[in-house]
Protein backbone atom coordinates (compact mmCIF):
# COMPACT_ATOMS: atom_id res chain seq x y z
CA UNK A 1 0.00 0.00 0.00
CA UNK A 2 1.03 3.74 -0.66
CA UNK A 3 1.03 5.85 2.43
CA UNK A 4 -2.17 7.36 2.38
CA UNK A 5 -1.05 10.84 2.90
CA UNK A 6 1.44 11.15 -0.19
CA UNK A 7 0.13 12.67 -3.77
CA UNK A 8 2.71 12.20 -5.95
CA UNK A 9 3.14 14.80 -8.80
CA UNK A 10 5.02 13.71 -11.89
CA UNK A 11 4.87 16.16 -15.52
CA UNK A 12 1.81 17.82 -14.26
CA UNK A 13 -0.20 14.97 -13.24
CA UNK A 14 -1.41 14.06 -9.81
CA UNK A 15 -1.49 10.91 -8.89
CA UNK A 16 -2.68 9.62 -5.55
CA UNK A 17 -0.69 7.09 -3.35
CA UNK A 18 -2.97 4.32 -3.48
CA UNK A 19 -2.49 4.41 -7.26
CA UNK A 20 0.36 1.62 -7.99
CA UNK A 21 2.79 1.61 -10.89
CA UNK A 22 0.57 0.43 -13.56
CA UNK A 23 -1.86 3.02 -12.96
CA UNK A 24 0.50 5.34 -13.30
CA UNK A 25 1.87 4.38 -16.08
CA UNK A 26 -1.57 4.58 -17.67
CA UNK A 27 -2.72 8.26 -17.14
CA UNK A 28 0.76 9.09 -18.31
CA UNK A 29 -0.06 6.94 -21.30
CA UNK A 30 -2.98 9.08 -21.86
CA UNK A 31 -1.52 12.47 -22.32
CA UNK A 32 2.71 11.56 -23.69
CA UNK A 33 3.41 9.88 -27.07
CA UNK A 34 4.36 6.14 -27.26
CA UNK A 35 7.58 7.68 -28.32
CA UNK A 36 7.94 9.86 -24.96
CA UNK A 37 6.67 7.47 -22.91
CA UNK A 38 9.97 5.08 -23.72
CA UNK A 39 11.84 7.30 -21.99
CA UNK A 40 9.35 8.40 -19.08
CA UNK A 41 8.92 5.12 -17.72
CA UNK A 42 12.49 4.44 -17.29
CA UNK A 43 12.90 7.24 -15.33
CA UNK A 44 9.50 7.51 -13.20
CA UNK A 45 9.86 4.19 -11.13
CA UNK A 46 12.83 5.46 -9.04
CA UNK A 47 11.88 9.03 -8.80
CA UNK A 48 8.67 7.69 -7.91
CA UNK A 49 10.08 5.77 -5.23
CA UNK A 50 12.17 8.72 -4.31
CA UNK A 51 9.26 11.03 -3.66
CA UNK A 52 7.16 8.52 -1.83
CA UNK A 53 9.83 8.01 0.81
CA UNK A 54 10.34 11.50 0.42
CA UNK A 55 7.05 12.55 0.80
CA UNK A 56 5.57 10.18 3.49
CA UNK A 57 8.75 10.98 6.23
CA UNK A 58 8.39 14.46 5.64
CA UNK A 59 4.74 15.08 6.07
CA UNK A 60 5.42 13.61 9.94
CA UNK A 61 8.66 15.29 10.33
CA UNK A 62 7.29 18.45 9.79
CA UNK A 63 4.23 18.39 11.94
CA UNK A 64 7.10 17.35 15.15
CA UNK A 65 8.92 19.85 14.05
CA UNK A 66 6.32 22.64 14.35
CA UNK A 67 5.39 21.32 17.46
CA UNK A 68 8.73 21.31 19.26
CA UNK A 69 9.76 24.98 17.70
CA UNK A 70 6.63 26.36 18.87
CA UNK A 71 7.25 24.72 22.83
CA UNK A 72 10.73 24.58 22.76
CA UNK A 73 11.69 25.21 26.57
CA UNK A 74 14.79 28.05 26.42
CA UNK A 75 16.91 27.03 30.41
CA UNK A 76 16.49 23.84 32.16
CA UNK A 77 14.20 20.92 30.42
CA UNK A 78 10.38 20.79 31.73
CA UNK A 79 8.97 17.51 33.69
CA UNK A 80 5.38 16.80 34.22
CA UNK A 81 5.37 14.19 36.67
CA UNK A 82 2.01 12.19 36.67
CA UNK A 83 1.06 9.73 39.79
CA UNK A 84 3.59 11.58 41.58
CA UNK A 85 3.42 10.31 44.61
CA UNK A 86 5.75 11.77 47.43
CA UNK A 87 8.25 12.74 44.19
CA UNK A 88 10.79 10.69 44.13
CA UNK A 89 10.90 10.88 40.63
CA UNK A 90 10.62 14.48 40.41
CA UNK A 91 13.50 15.33 43.31
CA UNK A 92 15.74 12.61 41.09
CA UNK A 93 15.21 14.68 37.66
CA UNK A 94 15.63 17.99 39.56
CA UNK A 95 19.17 16.58 40.79
CA UNK A 96 19.76 15.46 37.25
CA UNK A 97 19.28 19.48 36.49
CA UNK A 98 15.18 19.01 35.13
CA UNK A 99 12.96 21.54 36.01
CA UNK A 100 9.37 20.10 37.77
CA UNK A 101 6.93 22.43 36.43
CA UNK A 102 3.70 19.91 36.99
CA UNK A 103 2.54 17.17 38.75
CA UNK A 104 -0.25 14.97 39.61
CA UNK A 105 -1.77 12.48 41.95
CA UNK A 106 -5.22 12.00 43.72
CA UNK A 107 -3.77 11.19 47.35
CA UNK A 108 -3.66 13.91 49.64
CA UNK A 109 -1.09 13.15 51.70
CA UNK A 110 1.64 12.48 49.17
CA UNK A 111 0.72 16.05 47.44
CA UNK A 112 0.83 17.55 50.92
CA UNK A 113 4.62 16.06 50.71
CA UNK A 114 5.66 16.77 47.69
CA UNK A 115 4.73 20.79 48.24
CA UNK A 116 6.40 21.02 51.25
CA UNK A 117 9.80 19.40 50.00
CA UNK A 118 9.87 20.20 45.92
CA UNK A 119 7.21 22.57 45.15
CA UNK A 120 3.96 23.79 44.83
CA UNK A 121 3.11 23.09 41.40
CA UNK A 122 2.07 19.49 42.43
CA UNK A 123 -2.00 19.17 42.07
CA UNK A 124 -4.49 17.07 43.53
CA UNK A 125 -6.44 15.54 40.75
CA UNK A 126 -8.13 11.79 39.38
CA UNK A 127 -5.78 11.59 36.50
CA UNK A 128 -7.70 10.96 32.85
CA UNK A 129 -7.14 11.47 29.54
CA UNK A 130 -9.03 14.73 29.50
CA UNK A 131 -6.43 16.29 31.88
CA UNK A 132 -4.64 19.70 30.45
CA UNK A 133 -0.90 19.81 31.33
CA UNK A 134 1.32 22.90 30.42
CA UNK A 135 4.34 22.36 28.08
CA UNK A 136 7.12 19.82 29.14
CA UNK A 137 10.15 18.68 27.38
CA UNK A 138 8.94 15.01 29.28
CA UNK A 139 6.29 13.30 30.88
CA UNK A 140 7.53 11.10 33.46
CA UNK A 141 5.13 8.93 35.72
CA UNK A 142 3.92 5.06 37.17
CA UNK A 143 0.51 4.17 37.55
CA UNK A 144 -0.46 2.96 40.53
CA UNK A 145 1.08 -0.12 40.93
CA UNK A 146 -1.04 -2.53 43.09
CA UNK A 147 -3.49 -3.63 40.53
CA UNK A 148 0.08 -5.33 39.06
CA UNK A 149 2.40 -5.89 42.34
CA UNK A 150 3.18 -9.11 43.42
CA UNK A 151 3.73 -7.61 46.90
CA UNK A 152 -0.71 -7.61 47.16
CA UNK A 153 -3.43 -9.36 45.32
CA UNK A 154 -3.51 -8.87 41.99
CA UNK A 155 -7.14 -8.09 40.52
CA UNK A 156 -8.39 -8.70 37.00
CA UNK A 157 -10.32 -5.70 35.82
CA UNK A 158 -8.50 -3.20 38.58
CA UNK A 159 -9.44 0.05 37.56
CA UNK A 160 -6.09 0.99 38.31
CA UNK A 161 -4.87 -1.25 35.58
CA UNK A 162 -6.36 0.73 33.04
CA UNK A 163 -4.32 3.69 34.51
CA UNK A 164 -1.45 2.52 32.29
CA UNK A 165 -3.62 3.63 28.71
CA UNK A 166 -4.65 6.91 30.07
CA UNK A 167 -1.00 7.79 30.47
CA UNK A 168 -0.39 6.60 26.90
CA UNK A 169 -3.13 9.24 25.61
CA UNK A 170 -1.73 11.67 27.58
CA UNK A 171 1.59 11.40 26.31
CA UNK A 172 0.19 10.99 22.42
CA UNK A 173 -2.44 14.20 23.12
CA UNK A 174 0.78 16.31 24.59
CA UNK A 175 3.49 15.17 22.66
CA UNK A 176 6.62 15.59 24.81
CA UNK A 177 10.22 15.19 23.50
CA UNK A 178 10.57 12.30 25.27
CA UNK A 179 8.61 10.16 28.00
CA UNK A 180 9.62 7.94 31.20
CA UNK A 181 7.14 5.50 32.88
CA UNK A 182 7.91 2.98 35.26
CA UNK A 183 6.25 0.30 36.78
CA UNK A 184 6.27 -2.99 39.08
CA UNK A 185 7.85 -6.20 37.10
CA UNK A 186 4.18 -7.44 37.41
CA UNK A 187 3.22 -5.08 34.85
CA UNK A 188 4.86 -7.24 31.97
CA UNK A 189 2.33 -10.41 33.07
CA UNK A 190 -0.62 -8.48 34.25
CA UNK A 191 -3.73 -9.68 32.37
CA UNK A 192 -1.75 -11.87 30.27
CA UNK A 193 0.62 -8.93 28.96
CA UNK A 194 -2.26 -6.93 27.66
CA UNK A 195 -1.03 -3.91 29.58
CA UNK A 196 2.29 -3.59 27.92
CA UNK A 197 0.09 -3.71 24.29
CA UNK A 198 -2.04 -1.01 26.19
CA UNK A 199 1.25 1.02 26.47
CA UNK A 200 3.66 0.73 23.52
CA UNK A 201 0.25 0.75 20.70
CA UNK A 202 -0.52 4.15 20.92
CA UNK A 203 2.93 5.74 21.43
CA UNK A 204 4.88 3.75 18.79
CA UNK A 205 1.52 5.00 16.61
CA UNK A 206 2.24 8.90 17.52
CA UNK A 207 6.28 8.35 16.72
CA UNK A 208 8.24 7.25 19.58
CA UNK A 209 10.85 5.21 19.59
CA UNK A 210 10.76 3.38 22.89
CA UNK A 211 13.23 0.97 24.97
CA UNK A 212 11.13 -1.06 27.43
CA UNK A 213 13.38 -3.26 29.79
CA UNK A 214 12.95 -4.65 33.19
CA UNK A 215 16.18 -3.52 35.62
CA UNK A 216 17.16 -3.76 39.16
CA UNK A 217 17.39 -0.66 40.88
CA UNK A 218 20.17 -2.04 42.92
CA UNK A 219 22.11 -1.93 39.64
CA UNK A 220 22.29 1.74 39.72
CA UNK A 221 23.47 2.59 43.18
CA UNK A 222 20.09 1.52 45.48
CA UNK A 223 20.91 -0.34 48.16
CA UNK A 224 17.70 -2.75 47.76
CA UNK A 225 16.76 -5.18 45.17
CA UNK A 226 14.20 -3.47 43.15
CA UNK A 227 12.78 -4.64 40.19
CA UNK A 228 10.89 -2.35 37.99
CA UNK A 229 9.94 -2.09 34.72
CA UNK A 230 11.17 0.82 33.08
CA UNK A 231 9.91 2.29 29.26
CA UNK A 232 11.89 5.72 27.83
CA UNK A 233 10.81 7.02 24.35
CA UNK A 234 11.89 9.82 22.24
CA UNK A 235 9.86 11.76 19.49
CA UNK A 236 11.02 11.03 16.01
CA UNK A 237 15.08 10.14 17.92
CA UNK A 238 16.45 7.07 19.64
CA UNK A 239 16.62 7.64 23.17
CA UNK A 240 19.66 6.15 25.13
CA UNK A 241 18.97 3.45 28.20
CA UNK A 242 20.58 4.66 30.58
CA UNK A 243 23.25 2.07 31.97
CA UNK A 244 24.23 0.44 35.07
CA UNK A 245 26.48 2.04 37.77
CA UNK A 246 26.35 -1.08 40.27
CA UNK A 247 26.99 -4.67 40.13
CA UNK A 248 24.14 -6.24 41.94
CA UNK A 249 24.75 -8.69 44.76
CA UNK A 250 22.87 -10.96 47.49
CA UNK A 251 19.91 -12.37 45.44
CA UNK A 252 18.75 -15.23 42.68
CA UNK A 253 20.72 -13.65 39.37
CA UNK A 254 21.45 -10.31 40.75
CA UNK A 255 25.22 -10.37 39.52
CA UNK A 256 24.17 -10.84 36.04
CA UNK A 257 24.14 -7.29 34.91
CA UNK A 258 27.23 -5.09 35.43
CA UNK A 259 29.77 -7.97 36.42
CA UNK A 260 32.59 -5.39 35.96
CA UNK A 261 31.16 -2.17 37.94
CA UNK A 262 31.57 -2.04 41.71
CA UNK A 263 29.50 -3.72 43.66
CA UNK A 264 26.65 -1.77 45.01
CA UNK A 265 25.67 -1.01 48.59
CA UNK A 266 24.58 -2.52 51.24
CA UNK A 267 21.54 -1.87 54.18
CA UNK A 268 25.07 -1.01 56.36
CA UNK A 269 26.01 1.63 53.43
CA UNK A 270 22.59 3.30 53.54
CA UNK A 271 21.72 3.55 57.04
CA UNK A 272 25.45 4.52 58.49
CA UNK A 273 25.38 7.67 60.52
CA UNK A 274 21.93 7.42 61.80
CA UNK A 275 21.87 7.89 65.36
CA UNK A 276 20.24 5.53 67.72
CA UNK A 277 16.46 5.07 66.90
CA UNK A 278 13.58 6.12 69.50
CA UNK A 279 10.72 3.94 71.05
CA UNK A 280 7.29 5.87 69.59
CA UNK A 281 6.92 8.84 71.52
CA UNK A 282 10.04 10.02 71.88
CA UNK A 283 11.66 13.20 70.46
CA UNK A 284 14.47 12.35 67.24
CA UNK A 285 16.99 14.42 66.23
CA UNK A 286 15.90 12.93 62.88
CA UNK A 287 12.74 12.65 61.33
CA UNK A 288 10.70 9.82 61.32
CA UNK A 289 13.42 7.69 63.08
CA UNK A 290 11.49 6.01 65.81
CA UNK A 291 9.98 2.25 65.99
CA UNK A 292 7.02 0.53 67.78
CA UNK A 293 7.60 -1.63 70.61
CA UNK A 294 7.41 -5.29 69.56
CA UNK A 295 6.32 -8.46 72.22
CA UNK A 296 4.20 -11.40 72.69
CA UNK A 297 4.47 -13.52 69.27
CA UNK A 298 6.18 -10.77 67.49
CA UNK A 299 8.89 -10.55 69.72
CA UNK A 300 9.68 -14.47 69.87
CA UNK A 301 9.71 -14.62 66.14
CA UNK A 302 12.04 -11.86 65.92
CA UNK A 303 15.09 -13.37 68.29
CA UNK A 304 14.49 -16.42 66.48
CA UNK A 305 15.56 -14.65 63.28
CA UNK A 306 18.71 -14.84 62.12
CA UNK A 307 20.37 -12.28 59.43
CA UNK A 308 18.80 -13.09 56.20
CA UNK A 309 16.12 -15.20 57.58
CA UNK A 310 12.42 -15.08 56.84
CA UNK A 311 9.04 -16.86 58.29
CA UNK A 312 10.03 -19.75 56.00
CA UNK A 313 13.04 -20.32 57.67
CA UNK A 314 10.78 -20.44 61.44
CA UNK A 315 9.17 -23.60 62.67
CA UNK A 316 5.39 -23.48 61.43
CA UNK A 317 3.41 -23.47 65.12
CA UNK A 318 5.77 -19.88 64.84
CA UNK A 319 4.00 -18.74 61.25
CA UNK A 320 1.18 -16.34 61.85
CA UNK A 321 -2.32 -16.79 60.42
CA UNK A 322 -1.87 -14.36 57.73
CA UNK A 323 1.40 -16.21 56.75
CA UNK A 324 0.05 -20.05 56.86
CA UNK A 325 -2.82 -18.73 54.44
CA UNK A 326 -0.23 -17.25 51.33
CA UNK A 327 2.69 -19.95 52.17
CA UNK A 328 0.80 -22.66 49.46
CA UNK A 329 0.01 -19.94 46.96
CA UNK A 330 0.65 -20.08 43.69
CA UNK A 331 2.09 -16.91 41.49
CA UNK A 332 -0.46 -15.44 38.76
CA UNK A 333 1.72 -15.55 36.06
CA UNK A 334 1.23 -19.40 35.31
CA UNK A 335 4.14 -20.56 37.66
CA UNK A 336 3.98 -22.84 40.63
CA UNK A 337 5.23 -21.29 43.99
CA UNK A 338 7.46 -24.27 44.19
CA UNK A 339 9.16 -22.99 41.09
CA UNK A 340 9.60 -19.07 41.94
CA UNK A 341 11.69 -19.73 45.04
CA UNK A 342 9.11 -21.16 48.03
CA UNK A 343 6.51 -19.27 49.91
CA UNK A 344 6.12 -15.47 50.37
CA UNK A 345 8.93 -14.24 53.20
CA UNK A 346 6.55 -12.68 55.55
CA UNK A 347 8.60 -10.88 58.09
CA UNK A 348 12.09 -10.63 57.43
CA UNK A 349 15.68 -10.07 58.87
CA UNK A 350 17.60 -8.05 56.95
CA UNK A 351 21.63 -8.52 56.37
CA UNK A 352 23.69 -5.83 56.82
CA UNK A 353 26.13 -6.79 54.07
CA UNK A 354 23.73 -7.07 51.18
CA UNK A 355 21.06 -4.75 49.75
CA UNK A 356 17.64 -4.64 50.99
CA UNK A 357 14.83 -6.62 49.56
CA UNK A 358 12.40 -4.52 48.12
CA UNK A 359 10.87 -1.56 50.54
CA UNK A 360 7.05 -1.26 50.30
CA UNK A 361 4.25 0.80 52.28
CA UNK A 362 4.58 -3.00 54.66
CA UNK A 363 8.02 -2.50 55.25
CA UNK A 364 7.32 -1.17 58.78
CA UNK A 365 5.80 -4.28 60.12
CA UNK A 366 7.93 -6.66 58.13
CA UNK A 367 11.58 -5.76 57.90
CA UNK A 368 13.48 -6.26 60.84
CA UNK A 369 16.71 -4.16 61.40
CA UNK A 370 19.43 -6.71 61.14
CA UNK A 371 21.31 -6.17 64.35
CA UNK A 372 18.53 -4.60 66.33
CA UNK A 373 15.16 -6.81 67.60
CA UNK A 374 12.91 -4.11 66.67
CA UNK A 375 10.95 -3.12 62.92
CA UNK A 376 12.56 -0.92 60.63
CA UNK A 377 11.84 3.00 61.14
CA UNK A 378 10.39 4.72 58.82
CA UNK A 379 13.66 7.09 58.57
CA UNK A 380 15.51 3.78 57.92
CA UNK A 381 12.80 2.56 54.99
CA UNK A 382 13.51 5.93 53.42
CA UNK A 383 17.15 5.65 53.50
CA UNK A 384 16.83 2.55 51.44
CA UNK A 385 14.99 4.28 48.92
CA UNK A 386 17.81 6.92 48.81
CA UNK A 387 15.54 9.94 50.04
CA UNK A 388 17.75 12.31 51.87
CA UNK A 389 16.92 13.07 55.99
CA UNK A 390 16.05 16.28 55.56
CA UNK A 391 12.68 15.11 52.95
CA UNK A 392 9.57 15.20 54.97
CA UNK A 393 6.93 12.99 55.12
CA UNK A 394 3.51 14.06 55.65
CA UNK A 395 -0.13 12.16 57.24
CA UNK A 396 -0.64 9.29 59.29
CA UNK A 397 1.87 6.99 59.64
CA UNK A 398 0.18 4.08 57.21
CA UNK A 399 0.07 6.97 54.62
CA UNK A 400 3.88 8.06 55.41
CA UNK A 401 4.73 4.47 55.00
CA UNK A 402 2.88 3.77 52.02
CA UNK A 403 4.21 6.82 50.24
CA UNK A 404 8.34 5.63 51.06
CA UNK A 405 7.18 2.25 49.57
CA UNK A 406 5.94 3.62 46.87
CA UNK A 407 7.97 5.88 45.68
CA UNK A 408 10.57 5.91 42.72
CA UNK A 409 13.82 5.67 44.39
CA UNK A 410 15.50 9.69 43.77
CA UNK A 411 18.72 8.14 43.10
CA UNK A 412 17.45 5.70 40.42
CA UNK A 413 15.95 9.05 38.96
CA UNK A 414 18.59 10.85 38.95
CA UNK A 415 20.75 8.53 36.64
CA UNK A 416 17.42 8.31 34.63
CA UNK A 417 17.66 11.86 34.15
CA UNK A 418 20.90 12.41 34.19
CA UNK A 419 20.70 9.83 30.32
CA UNK A 420 18.17 11.58 29.21
CA UNK A 421 18.95 15.58 29.31
CA UNK A 422 22.32 14.51 27.61
CA UNK A 423 19.92 12.89 25.05
CA UNK A 424 17.86 15.94 24.66
CA UNK A 425 20.59 18.72 24.24
CA UNK A 426 22.01 16.63 21.62
CA UNK A 427 18.46 15.09 19.84
CA UNK A 428 17.57 19.05 19.47
CA UNK A 429 15.20 18.02 16.56
CA UNK A 430 13.73 14.90 15.71
CA UNK A 431 15.37 12.43 12.20
CA UNK A 432 13.03 9.85 12.20
CA UNK A 433 9.13 9.89 10.89
CA UNK A 434 7.86 6.26 12.26
CA UNK A 435 7.73 4.61 16.32
CA UNK A 436 9.51 1.53 16.95
CA UNK A 437 10.12 -0.44 19.55
CA UNK A 438 14.27 -0.18 19.68
CA UNK A 439 14.40 -3.16 22.60
CA UNK A 440 12.60 -5.07 24.66
CA UNK A 441 14.13 -7.00 27.55
CA UNK A 442 11.96 -8.47 29.78
CA UNK A 443 14.36 -10.42 32.24
CA UNK A 444 18.16 -10.51 32.24
CA UNK A 445 17.81 -14.00 33.45
CA UNK A 446 17.84 -17.10 31.40
CA UNK A 447 14.27 -18.37 32.31
CA UNK A 448 11.02 -17.42 31.68
CA UNK A 449 7.50 -17.98 32.83
CA UNK A 450 5.37 -19.44 30.53
CA UNK A 451 2.99 -16.40 30.50
CA UNK A 452 6.31 -13.96 29.94
CA UNK A 453 7.27 -16.37 27.05
CA UNK A 454 3.95 -15.78 25.06
CA UNK A 455 4.40 -11.86 25.84
CA UNK A 456 8.03 -12.00 24.35
CA UNK A 457 6.80 -13.82 21.29
CA UNK A 458 3.88 -11.65 20.60
CA UNK A 459 5.51 -8.06 21.87
CA UNK A 460 8.17 -9.51 19.01
CA UNK A 461 5.77 -10.52 16.43
CA UNK A 462 3.74 -6.75 16.68
CA UNK A 463 6.23 -4.66 17.01
CA UNK A 464 9.38 -5.67 15.29
CA UNK A 465 8.04 -6.38 11.93
CA UNK A 466 8.55 -3.81 8.70
CA UNK A 467 6.08 -0.89 8.47
CA UNK A 468 3.50 -1.65 5.84
CA UNK A 469 5.93 1.42 3.92
CA UNK A 470 8.85 -0.40 4.69
CA UNK A 471 7.53 -3.65 2.91
CA UNK A 472 6.02 -1.51 -0.05
CA UNK A 473 9.21 0.01 -0.51
CA UNK A 474 11.03 -3.19 -0.20
CA UNK A 475 9.61 -4.90 -2.94
CA UNK A 476 11.48 -1.64 -5.25
CA UNK A 477 14.91 -2.37 -3.77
Amino acid sequence: MWPAASTITYGGLDCPDKVGLRSTQAALFDQLSLRSLRVTVRQVVPETLSMVRSEFAQLKMRKINNHIAESASPENPLVVDLFCGAGGLSLGFQMAGFKPCHSVDHDEAAVDTYRRNIGNHAERAEISAELVLPFADVIAGGPPCQGFSSAGPRRIGDHRNSLVGVFAEIVVKHRPRAFVFENVEGFLTAEGGSRVFELLEPLIRAGYRIHLRKINAANYGVPQHRKRVLAIGGLGWNPTFPQPTHRAFGAPGASLEGKDLPLGPTVKDALMGLPNAALDGIATAVLDHIYRAVEDDDLIRILALEQGHTMRDLPEEMWHDSYKRRANRRVMDGTPTEQRGGAPAGVRRLRFDEPSKAITGGARSEFVHPVENRYLTLRECARIQTFPDTFEFTGTVAERALQIGNAVPPLLAFHIGQRLIADLETNTRPQLSEGKLLSFIPTSSNGMSPVLQKLTAAVTDTFTRPTACEEQLSLWR
